[in-house]
């Protein structure tokens, strides 16, 4: 048990590091301590019975009807305090609790008095020729329906005689297979209590060890205060600092792609302006000359008067539609632009963000006062390790080890040297079983000889003076049967009667207390076992009776595999807190660290140059460009009407004319308007030149209409998020390097917070695990004591007594069936004149003997 002692060391470490509170509390990193080594227990303190636990189960359910009755907690306190018997009802409770054994032992009793002395008198009233001692039959007209009714329930007895018989064999032969392999299960037991000390040990070093672990991983970072420190403080800042410059960043990209967009929309309307202004003047050409025809005097003439109107009144729509020479130039603005670009924004912000980057430096040069109290903290954590060692050495483990492992060899060679005889006392026991259903198997034999001979042998035709030797030979048998019933019954049930009140009272006392656990709460009762002591347990382990520490709390903790420490409370032994109280060294340097004053002045995110390039920027006019007439002009199509059906429908109104110079020049304006749409119409629409101006003009629009879109706000937005992060950094940095400072610290402390937990986890869970404990009290009283000793016996007076109680109306039958088998000296005569088909004259009366009867009646 003082084994587990020295882990209370590790455990009390978190207790006393987490007196100094952080303002912050931050996950620590997980550190890995491994697996505490363990190897695996054998023994699995279960047994399966196998075929015969049916037989158990039926032998548990007749005790429950004997005896239903809930365990008497009291009554055995009180037993145990030796105070049964002080007030008037505890003999009733008793009585009462034990009814049923009673009478059953009573019945018993009953039957090993009356069964010797009723057979003696059956004897002796048989030698007077009563009892069915005369050797002479009455014959009667059901005589062979009684015969065979008394063979029938005689053969059922018998029956139940055999499996009764069968049942207490098994029940023997099972006893003595579990005692044979009961050595293995003990060398088992054995082999997982020394795994049990032998490993203790290790796993006590393993858990002390680790403690390097978590010094090694506080060290490492405590040398690198600076940069980890630096980084941290850059994290923090980063949160404010970084989307400022990005912002900043994102808005001198905007700028550039402000100025791409703007040398876009010019090169893109130059194009179009090219392609129709070209287009417009050819069309106007083509209008003019249409309309000099127009005014022809051909046109006066009654059949062309109205067609000449109709196409005067469409030269309307011979004209473009989308008129790129009307917008609004851009020039002002791209020139605002390249004035804005002259100074290189991102370049400025790259500069901060360089400067920003430095923070690791310039926290490292301006932290000397929490690198002075390193060293000391080093030396702290290096004394802990020293004090944790020291006191694991001072505890007297091995030398406890070493007792126990010489009990625990002393108990083993005592055991394996009596164990050959106990295996001789067994036989014995086995052999003297064997003896008790040999004698049923015995009157088995005769019953089943006799049904078997008087069964073969009977002779219905044959009178009862006449019946063969076979015949008379079954019901000697019998007879026989019945002389060794009257025998033997007596014996038996000596037997059966002190095994079930044994045995009955162990299942119902031990086996079922034990198994729902009511056996240890009456160990538990306070001041039972010591009329001194609260809790007995702990008044033995730690001479402290008010301990609350149960026999069934540390059986149940051992059942679940748990660590000795925690299953026998051995805190209760030790008080380290003091040992390992470094709340002082952590106070010092807490106040080491509210003392810090950084400056980070030096720190420039953004000078006034790039903020006043910024609001340059936000006032180049871009949000004064119509967006609206560029993507109309863009969305139209080239032409106000489609030129080839215009020509189409020019042709097919000359051909309303009569034929003529006229109806020619019509045709031949028709064709030159074809000929405009396809040269430059198609090209404009198709051409690759053109779409990919009209498509550059159309994407440089909208990035221009969403780049303008609120842009003085996003600018001052922007600046006011790089003034708010440089006024961070000047006035507050020193608060953000304290809060980090702390944090940092309270990471170092929360490795030592993870090694406690893991300790608290081993020392429960893993350390000196104690389920070979739990397993040897399994081992004793559930495997030994109720599993192969108690079940088997009260199997073996529950097969036997119930082939003994089936001895009374076997004797019965036999004795009666054996009448109907044996031969008679003498036998009734039938007398068919006198007396018709019902006269009988009796042999008493005539006085008529076998041989003179026979021959009397041959010469009859």
């Amino acid at each position: 048990m003082a084994v587990e002692l020295c882990l209370l060391l590790l455990l009390f470490c978190g207790g006393t590091i987490s007196e100094v509170q952080p303002i912050y509390k931050p996950p620590p990193g997980t550190l890995d301590f491994g697996f505490v080594p363990a190897k695996t227990y054998d023994t699995g303190a279960y047994h399966e019975p196998g075929a015969i636990g049916i037989l158990f189960k039926i032998v548990h359910a007749f005790l429950y009807l004997v005896q239903p009755n809930t365990f008497p907690q009291d009554l055995i306190r009180k037993l145990a305090q030796q105070q049964f018997g002080n007030s008037q009802g505890d003999y009733q409770k008793a009585i009462y609790y034990e009814i049923g054994f009673i009478v059953s032992a009573a019945l018993g009793l009953l039957f090993i008095l009356l069964l010797p002395l009723v057979g003696l008198c059956f004897c002796m009233c048989r030698c007077c020729d009563n009892c069915g001692g005369e050797m002479h039959q009455r014959q009667k007209k059901n005589a062979d329906c009684q015969r065979s009714c008394f063979a029938t329930f005689l053969f059922v007895a018998s029956l139940i005689i055999s499996v009764g018989v069968l049942c207490a064999y098994a029940a023997n032969q099972h006893l003595t297979n579990q005692v044979r392999g009961a050595k293995k299960l003990v060398n088992s037991n054995f082999k997982d209590l020394k795994i049990f000390l032998n490993d203790t040990p290790a796993q006590i070093d393993y858990l002390v060890n680790q403690y390097n672990t978590t010094k090694d991983k506080a060290l490492s970072d405590l040398n690198n205060v600076g940069p980890v420190l630096g980084t941290r403080v850059q994290e923090q800042l980063g949160k404010e600092v970084r989307p400022a410059l990005d912002a900043a960043l994102t808005m001198a990209g905007a700028i550039r792609e402000t100025k791409e967009a703007l040398e876009n929309v010019s090169v893109s309307v130059e194009v179009l302006q090219e392609g129709t202004e070209r287009l417009h003047a050819n069309l106007t050409d083509v209008k003019m000359h249409l309309s000099n025809t127009l005014n022809d005097s051909a046109c006066n003439a009654a059949q062309a008067a109205s067609t000449c109107n109709i196409i005067r009144n469409s030269l309307a729509q011979l004209n473009i539609n989308a008129n790129f020479s009307g917008l609004p130039g851009v020039s002002s603005q791209l020139a605002k632009i390249n004035d804005v670009l002259k100074i290189d924004l991102s370049s400025l912000v790259q500069k901060g963000y360089a400067a920003f980057n430095d923070t690791p430096d310039l926290v490292v040069n301006q932290t000397r006062n929490i690198l002075s109290a390193v060293p000391y903290i080093k030396s702290v954590l290096e004394s802990i390790g020293s004090n944790i060692t020291t006191f694991t050495r001072a505890l007297p483990v091995q030398k406890i080890l070493a007792d126990l492992m010489v009990h625990l060899t002393q108990s083993e060679a005592y055991v394996q040297d009596y164990f050959p005889l106990v295996e001789q006392y067994d036989f014995y026991r086995w052999l003297g079983c064997l003896i008790l259903c040999c004698m049923l198997v015995l009157i088995l034999v005769f019953y089943y000889l006799g049904l078997l001979c008087g069964t073969c042998g009977y002779d219905k035709h044959a009178s009862p003076t006449t019946r063969g030797c076979i015949s008379n030979t079954g019901g000697n048998f019998l007879m026989a049967g019945v002389g060794f019933s009257f025998l033997f019954s007596w014996v038996l049930m000596i037997v059966v009667v002190l095994t079930f009140v044994t045995g009955g009272n162990v299942e119902k006392l031990v086996c079922e207390p034990f198994e729902d656990k009511n056996l240890f709460k009456v160990l538990d009762t306070p001041y039972l076992l010591n009329k001194h002591w609260k809790n007995y347990l702990a008044g033995v382990i730690f001479k402290n009776p008010n301990v609350n520490l149960t026999f069934e709390k540390v059986y149940s903790d051992c059942k679940e595999n748990k660590g000795i420490y925690t299953s026998l409370h051995l805190e209760y032994l030790f008080n380290i807190n003091e040992l390992l109280n470094i709340s002082m060294y952590t106070e010092d340097v807490a106040l080491k660290i509210e003392h810090i004053q950084i400056n980070l002045s030096k720190i420039i995110l953004l000078d006034e140059i790039g903020k006043e390039n910024l609001l340059n920027f936000s006032s180049s006019g871009i949000d004064g460009i119509d967006f609206s007439a560029y993507l109309t002009e863009i969305n139209k199509s080239v032409t106000k009407v489609d030129l080839l059906s215009f020509a189409n429908d020019l042709e097919a109104r000359a051909d309303q004319l009569p034929k003529g110079a006229l109806e020619n020049a019509l045709k031949g304006h028709a064709n030159n308007i074809r000929m405009i749409h396809n040269q430059q119409v198609v090209p404009l629409e198709q051409a690759m030149k053109y779409v990919k101006a009209r498509s550059t003009l159309n994407q440089s629009i909208r990035l221009l209409k969403r780049t303008s879109s609120e842009l003085m706000v996003k600018v001052k937005n922007v600046i006011s998020a790089v003034n708010a992060a440089q006024d961070l950094i000047n006035n507050n940095a020193s608060q953000v390097i304290v809060q980090e400072t702390k944090k940092y610290m309270d990471t170092i402390i929360g490795y030592f917070e993870q090694y406690t937990e893991w300790v608290k986890e081993s020392i429960s869970m893993e350390v000196a695990a104690c389920k070979p404990i739990a397993n040897v009290i399994d081992t004793a009283v559930d495997i030994f004591l109720c599993s192969y000793i108690a079940d088997s016996v009260n199997t073996f007076w529950f097969g036997l007594g119930g082939s003994s109680m089936f001895l009374i109306p076997a004797i019965i039958f036999a004795v009666k069936l054996s009448k109907y088998y044996r031969r008679m000296d003498t036998e009734d005569v039938y007398d068919d004149t006198e007396n018709g088909n019902n006269g009988y004259h009796k042999e008493h009366l005539y006085g008529i003997h076998n041989p003179v009867f026979t021959s009397s009646v041959e010469q009859w």
